[in-house]
């Protein structure tokens, strides 16, 4: 065991005051889980917990109070804990306590209790570990459960029986597997069996908390770590049914196709090496949701999944729902990503024209270049040749997106003439021919007939206002 670890000099600080405070009203305290396991690892963190002998409101009341006007508190009795912000950081305060828990819920009755009942309700060894904060201890370092091992050996173990811990609250499965993900640690192997055990008790935990940790998972460095821990577990067919469709390979006539399941997580990870953008992170990890309803053997062409990006657009919305996930432009950046996702592919040919360039400049407007680091990000193969040559291809094509940018300015494109001005013009009210005469104005442009320029679809309006009869 290590007696004392190194504190941050203004951290020290601000420790040692909470401990001559809880000293001065009689009571112990201790920093505890999180900011120790942090400082351990030597990542940074600005949440601090602190878990007294006694009341953590009284003790965080008196804090509030001696370390002046520079801290703000929030005290929330319904839980017997306050948080006070002062500086970068979140202090919380709790009372030790015992918990004992139903079958039928995750919320346990709470009593008072010790350090030791407190460490004990702890989800993992590496999140028990505490430090003393009153001045005849200061600094010490207590850690019952081996959890400066557990971090030397890398792996996520916890305190007690782990089928107890799971049961009581199965959320911790889904907490183990992130904590695994974002630290890149294995589970206990008995740990793991556990959580196989109890995968079913996932369903007792609210969608909302499920996609937090789910949307934790996904911003990890190796998202596939978590998403593949899911999997093996048995959890994933509980909060995701869709992902595990994706699995298996079938070969008819010696033809095959690859395993969508694999693919797409390799497609998540690919992105999150170059990108920490959540939701393009979601838009790898649906891009392929549909093809197994879309799935067809042809005797020529072997497996294909014609309109998977159109039905897959269509699901997004429904699985958004589902997942109690944002539904507003976030979910329409999903689906514009997963509707639009190979598109990019016909553009990596040599003959192909100026038109379509734009038409997927205008389709994709803002999102272009997310599109394109999908796109390459969707090239996946044990051929590394073939992988560097198409994403090769795609470069060429972002360079072509960019040309015919400059020219013709066709991103988040604003019709030149609008339909106030056709009505005007003419003399008509709001009819479907404006909408017609807008529609034929848009279409010369990403054609390359007239120029994305006031002028040229000034004069083709009145061409076409001729044409419809309406001047002479």
């Amino acid at each position: 065991m290590q007696a004392h670890l190194q504190l941050d000099k203004s951290v020290e600080k601000l420790l040692r005051k909470i401990g001559e405070i809880a000293d001065s009203i009689g009571l112990d305290a201790y920093v505890i889980g999180g900011y120790v396991r942090d400082l351990v690892l030597g990542r940074p963190c600005k949440d601090i917990d602190i878990v007294t002998t006694g009341s953590g409101v009284e003790l965080a009341e008196k804090v509030h109070k001696e370390i002046g006007n520079n801290s703000n508190i929030h005290i929330f009795k319904t839980y017997g804990t306050a948080m006070i912000r002062s500086g970068d950081y979140e202090i919380e305060f709790v009372g030790a306590r015992k918990e004992s828990y139903q079958r039928e819920s995750r919320n346990p009755t709470v009593t008072p209790g010790t350090l030791e009942d407190d460490q004990n309700r702890r989800d993992f060894s590496i999140n028990a570990m505490a430090i003393q904060l009153n001045k005849s201890n200061f600094g010490e370092f207590i850690d019952p459960f081996n959890g400066l091992n557990d971090i030397q050996r890398k792996r996520i173990v916890t305190p007690l029986d782990p089928d107890i811990t799971f049961s009581d609250d199965p959320l911790r499965m889904l907490r183990a597997i992130r904590f695994a993900g974002q630290l890149n640690f294995d589970l206990d192997p008995e740990t793991k069996m556990a959580i196989k055990r109890n995968a079913y008790r996932i369903k007792i935990i609210t969608q909302e908390r499920v996609t937090t940790e789910l949307r934790k998972m996904i911003n990890s460095a190796t998202p596939s770590i978590p998403f593949l821990l899911l999997d093996e577990t048995g959890i994933l067919p509980y909060i995701f049914k869709e992902l595990p469709a994706l699995k298996g390979v079938e070969t008819i006539n010696g033809k095959s196709h690859k395993d969508n399941f694999y693919h797409t997580l390799e497609v998540l990870d690919n992105v999150a090496q170059e990108s920490d953008n959540e939701w393009l992170r979601w838009a790898a990890l649906l891009h392929d949701i549909a093809k197994p309803p879309t799935k067809r053997f042809d005797p020529e062409l072997g497996w294909t999944f014609h309109g998977h990006e159109v039905l897959g657009a269509k699901w997004v919305p429904r699985l958004f729902k589902n997942l109690k996930l944002p539904l507003d432009h976030k979910m329409k950046y999903v689906q514009n990503l997963v509707r639009l996702h190979l598109r990019p592919i016909s553009l990596t040919k040599n003959n192909i024209t100026d038109s379509a360039i734009r038409r997927l400049l205008f389709d994709a407007g803002d999102d272009i270049d997310d599109l394109m680091l999908l796109c390459k990000a969707d090239v996946t193969s044990k051929n590394h040749e073939k992988v560097k040559r198409y994403r090769e291809n795609y470069t060429l094509v972002s360079e072509k997106l960019k040309t015919v940018e400059e020219n013709d300015k066709i991103r988040n494109w604003q019709p030149p003439i609008s339909g106030e001005l056709i009505m005007e013009t003419f003399g008509i009210p709001p009819s479907k021919k404006v909408g017609e005469i807008k529609t034929a104005i848009r279409e010369a442009i990403l054609e390359g007939d007239i120029k994305n320029d006031y002028q040229e679809a000034y004069e083709l309006m009145l061409k076409l206002g001729i044409e419809y009869g309406l001047l002479h």
